[in-house]
Formats: structure tokens, C-alpha cells, sequence
């Protein structure tokens, strides 16, 4: 099989007779490298606490060759269950991110901007403060308010049969605001107990988290690839539904798809961690202008916004005088200050 190579912008064409590939090698070096990355503060992860622990000790116990002792259980249930969370979580507001700014065409168009974060957090404070608190119970709530409130959104923001743009960001604004209210009059209404547990979570934290908070959303991420196969259509999107559809593009089924994929990720991603704020603006816009552009990076997203939810995890776990401060709060924080810079440099543009 023979063929040529060329340069397309920021790819490589590697053209036959009657077939041809486009290859990014640039946004696969970044999502590489940046997955290696997350895997050294996975391993930072196991070694963080109140424990020192030798690495020795650390890659014992996960290989099975402790003495089943207190080492064991402090790795294998504690430290790993966290970064796992931490590394799955990240993982999934990435993806997330990233497909909620193509669709909107927005780099504020991220699930915790537009309401979709507040939503799945509805859904798990109605689970907790009425119901029970299982985890398993709390994730599937999260699922069930996030889709809950993308159809609503979806809804509200269609016009002639379109939506997206800025019109779906500022709709999902104002139910975010909506739904934020009636999240704080459910903690005000409910069971003391029950509203004071669930006021914990809605802080956003990776303390006590175990295998049942790891599993759903490791599952979820399963759909990472769905997502990147939907990556070239969405691009296409990105320069106008006209344009699009000429091409052959089922321009609201594939934005339908997306939106749906995105939301659960966004949904699980908080009933494993509570809402986790600002991560999925920030790192598709990081991991794209590393990537150098002209690609949606979802590979790339994932594995920034993975590292930046296990750097602020670390960040936390670092602080002096024994400070526990949740990384929900943490990130708000930090996002703050990169929300504000943002549009500094919109209103600049």
C-alpha cells in the first residue's frame, strides 16, 4: 500500500488512491505526555497523607506482596480509591468541557457554567436530603438531574429547530440559578442530619471516597471513545450548521448525541466527587492552545483536566497547619481567578 504524506495546517494527510488519513501528531504527543503526567500524581497520590510511606511499601501493597497490615488498607483502601477518583473525575469534566464549548461555540460553554453541573447536583441533594444516601443511588440521581435539566435547556434554547451558540449558554445560566436556589432550599427544608451531609458534598471533596465512588464513573469514562469519534463532526459544526450540513453532517442528531454523552460524564463526574468547579472550563482551553488548534482535543482535555484535579487534590492535602480545605472550594478558587482573566482578555479581543 502506497501513498504521499502532506501538511494540512496542524496535521499530517497521508493520501492513497482512493483513501486517506489525517494524522495530529502534535495533540498525540500533548495527550501523551499529559496522561503520563496524571499517572505521576496518581503516584504522588499514594504516597500524599498523614502516613509517610516508603514507595516501596506503596508498590507492595499494590502488587499484592504486603502483609495484608495497616500499609495495605492505607493504600489500597483510602489513597488509590482517592486518585482514582481524582484521575477518573478529571477525566470525565474534560471530555465534558470540551464538548460543551464546541457545541456552544463558547469557551464559557462548560457544564458548570451553564447549569448542567448544578442540575446532577440537584439530583444527588434531592437523593441525599429525602431519600438515601447511597452512593450508587446518589450517582444514578446525578445522571437523572444533569439529563434532566440538558432537556430543558435543550428545550428552552431551540429555535427553528436549532440550537447552541450563545443562546444555549445564557438559557443554561439562568436554570443553573434556578436550580442553585432550589438546592439551598432543600438543605433549608430537609433533615437536619441529612442537609448537613449533603451540604458536606455539595463543598466538593475526595475525602473518604472508596471503590463504589471509583466504579461509576470509571464506567462512565468508557464512553471517552464515543466521544472522539464524534470529535471530526462537531469540528465541522463548529464552522456553521450550513456549511455542516452541506458536507453530509446530521448537524442536531450529532449535537444531540454529543450533549447527551457529555452530561452523563459531567453527571457522574459529580456524584463521585460532589460538584467540582471550573475544571471543565479551564482545561479544554488549556489542552487546546498546547495542541496548537484545529482539532477538538478530547484526548487532550481529559488527561489536563485529570492533572489538574490531582494537582489541586495535592495542593490540598499540602496545606500548613493541618488546614482541610475541600477541592471543590480549592478549584473554585483558583477558577475564579482564571474566569476573570478570561473575559479580560475577551473584552481586550
Amino acid at each position: 500500500m502506497s501513498g504521499s504524506l502532506s501538511r494540512i495546517g496542524p496535521g499530517r494527510a497521508w493520501r492513497g488512491a482512493d483513501w486517506s488519513v489525517v494524522l495530529y501528531p502534535r495533540a498525540w504527543t500533548v495527550a501523551a505526555v499529559l496522561s503520563l503526567l496524571a499517572l505521576a500524581f496518581v503516584a504522588a497520590e499514594l504516597l500524599a497523607g498523614r502516613m509517610a510511606l516508603a514507595p516501596a511499601q506503596v508498590l507492595d501493597a499494590l502488587l499484592g506482596r504486603g502483609d495484608g497490615g495497616i500499609v495495605d488498607r492505607v493504600v489500597l483502601e483510602i489513597r488509590l480509591p482517592r486518585a482514582l477518583t481524582a484521575l477518573f473525575a478529571g477525566a470525565a469534566l474534560g471530555v465534558s468541557g470540551a464538548v460543551f464549548q464546541s457545541v456552544s461555540r463558547n469557551p464559557l460553554g462548560s457544564p458548570d457554567v451553564i447549569g448542567f453541573t448544578t442540575g446532577a447536583a440537584a439530583g444527588a441533594i434531592a437523593q441525599i436530603v429525602l431519600f438515601d444516601q447511597g452512593v450508587l443511588q446518589v450517582a444514578l440521581a446525578a445522571v437523572a438531574g444533569g439529563l434532566a435539566t440538558a432537556v430543558l435547556v435543550y428545550l428552552l434554547s431551540l429555535r427553528s429547530g436549532v440550537t447552541g451558540g450563545y443562546r444555549l449558554v445564557l438559557v443554561g445560566v439562568g436554570v443553573g440559578a434556578i436550580l442553585d436556589a432550589l438546592n439551598g432550599l432543600m438543605l433549608v427544608k430537609g433533615d437536619l442530619d441529612n442537609a448537613v451531609m449533603a451540604n458536606l458534598w455539595r463543598a466538593g471533596s475526595l475525602d473518604a471516597r472508596g471503590w463504589n465512588h471509583v466504579v461509576p464513573v470509571a464506567i462512565g469514562v468508557l464512553l471517552l471513545p464515543c466521544v472522539q469519534a464524534l470529535a471530526r463532526r462537531l469540528e465541522l459544526i463548529e464552522m456553521g450548521d450550513d456549511m455542516a450540513r452541506q458536507l453530509g453532517i446530521a448537524v442536531e442528531r450529532t449535537r444531540l448525541l454529543a450533549i447527551a454523552a457529555a452530561v452523563v460524564l459531567a453527571a457522574l463526574a459529580t456524584g463521585a466527587a460532589g460538584p467540582i468547579a471550573f475544571v471543565a472550563l479551564a482545561a479544554p482551553q488549556l489542552a487546546a492552545r498546547l495542541c496548537g488548534g484545529g482539532r477538538l482535543p478530547v484526548l487532550a482535555s481529559a488527561a489536563m483536566a485529570a492533572c489538574l484535579l490531582l494537582f489541586a487534590d495535592l495542593l490540598t492535602q499540602s496545606l500548613p497547619w493541618r488546614l482541610t480545605l475541600p477541592i471543590g472550594r480549592t478549584t473554585g478558587i483558583v477558577g475564579g481567578i482564571y474566569l476573570m482573566w478570561l473575559l479580560t482578555r475577551t473584552r481586550k479581543a
